[in-house]
């Protein structure tokens, strides 16, 4: 019996639920928490609709460590998946080591005030984390998460070393908005607007956020406009790949979101910082979330394909010189939403966040302390992605990325 509680209730908590829902052999008891109780209930009730699973639910501000440990004594899961944001990693964390409960998340933790991706303060609970004898697995997410493990795949199965690594993600979809974001608004801008940075001879180099622009024709979507960002796998990819001379991170995005984009923060809608209106004290880019399109709201409405994979360029096992491998999963908007009521950028991230609490509650990762996705073995988490709704390929190129 494994006993979970996730912690979350956008669209990626309600994925996540709705597929450990359809594994009940491995998650044989679910609950659900978040700020908004009514929000992890009405996940309860679809998921109840689908499946016939019961959820239980319950109110909690993540931020509040004290309260977070208080439940999670109470219901006393083997593992949080933390499907929360990004701002509450750390707190969580912290519950989960006062109540001795193993930990997960999909997004590495920054602190609100800036718009910073980095490892550096999860990894600090490693000794803590180990010396409790417990496990936290980071980034069980598409990207981050399953883009780490196609890498680590193609270590194992295609390549002996990695030179270069270039991660390209492309969402195809149309949800017939003149503006929103396919997941958490304030996340998904402080992201974008944030410089961009790739791995190139052993250092970080940064570059101007959207600077760099590629054309690439996507198999099921076609020709998009790329932009280079900074993503928090490569800090990861870096570490646990030694040998790998550059790797980037790419993700297309439509004129009209660019456009949009650019007239918000020339005028301060994506400020972070805090301004005075009327007295009271406002964060402008929280106010901009509060306007926008929920990202749950859009799975009705979204049609078209999501394409995410790595090109991985290296040193063939058999000595016959460098090849290159692309890998990759397409995904159907419209199909995501008919099997969990989700777009497909929440599947995406929702359905690897319930196979990497299905490798912990398993067995199939093992370890004590602070774990990335490169550390284990890919291939019972790629057999996975095959099983629940993920499926991949992967073809040999002609040679790696012209540009």
């Amino acid at each position: 019996m494994s006993k979970v509680l996730v912690i979350g209730a956008g669209g990626v908590g309600s994925v996540a639920v709705h597929k450990m829902a359809m594994n009940a052999d491995i998650f044989t008891d679910i609950h659900l928490a978040s700020r908004t109780v009514s929000k992890c209930e009405a996940i309860a009730a679809s998921v109840k609709e689908r499946t016939g699973v019961t959820v239980a639910t319950y109110a909690i501000d993540a931020d509040d460590v004290a309260a977070t440990s208080d439940l999670i004594r109470a219901i006393g899961p083997e593992l949080v998946v933390n499907l929360a944001l990004p701002y509450q990693d750390l707190a969580i964390m912290d519950a989960c080591l006062a109540t001795g409960t193993h930990y997960m998340d999909t997004a590495n933790y920054e602190p609100k005030d800036v718009a910073k991706f980095e490892y550096h303060w999860q990894w600090a609970y490693q000794e803590r984390f180990k010396q409790a004898g417990l496990m936290a697995l980071l980034g069980s997410g598409f990207d981050p998460g399953v883009t780490s493990v196609f890498a680590m795949w193609l270590k194992k199965h295609k390549l002996k070393t990695i030179r270069t690594l270039d991660i390209l993600d492309c969402n195809g979809g149309d949800h017939g908005q003149a503006f929103a974001t396919n997941f958490n608004p304030e996340i998904n801008i402080r992201e974008v607007t944030a410089p961009a940075r790739h791995w190139e001879n052993g250092e970080f180099v940064e570059t101007p956020a959207m600077g760099v622009k590629q054309t690439f024709d996507f198999e099921g979507v076609g020709p998009k406009n790329m932009y280079m960002m900074y993503h928090e796998e490569l800090e990861s990819l870096a570490k646990f790949i030694p040998e790998m001379e550059r790797a980037r991170f790419w993700m297309t995005f439509g004129d009209a979101y660019i456009q949009h984009l650019t007239v918000l923060q020339n005028v301060g809608m994506t400020r972070i910082d805090p301004v005075i209106y009327n007295g009271v004290e406002i964060v402008p880019l929280q106010f901009l979330k509060a306007v926008l399109p929920e990202p749950a709201s859009l799975g009705p409405t979204t049609k078209g394909k999501t394409n995410i994979g790595d090109i991985a360029t290296g040193e063939a096992p058999d000595g016959s010189g460098e090849k290159t491998f692309y890998i990759k999963n397409i995904c159907d908007h419209e199909d995501a939403y008919a099997e969990t009521g989700n777009q497909a950028v929440s599947y995406t991230t929702g359905v690897p966040a319930m196979i990497g609490a299905a490798m912990i509650v398993t067995g199939a990762w093992k370890g004590t302390g602070v774990f990335n996705m490169e550390q284990f073995d890919p291939d019972p988490y790629m057999a996975m992605l095959n099983e629940h709704g993920l499926p991949w390929t992967v073809e040999e190129l002609d040679g790696p990325l012209p540009f």
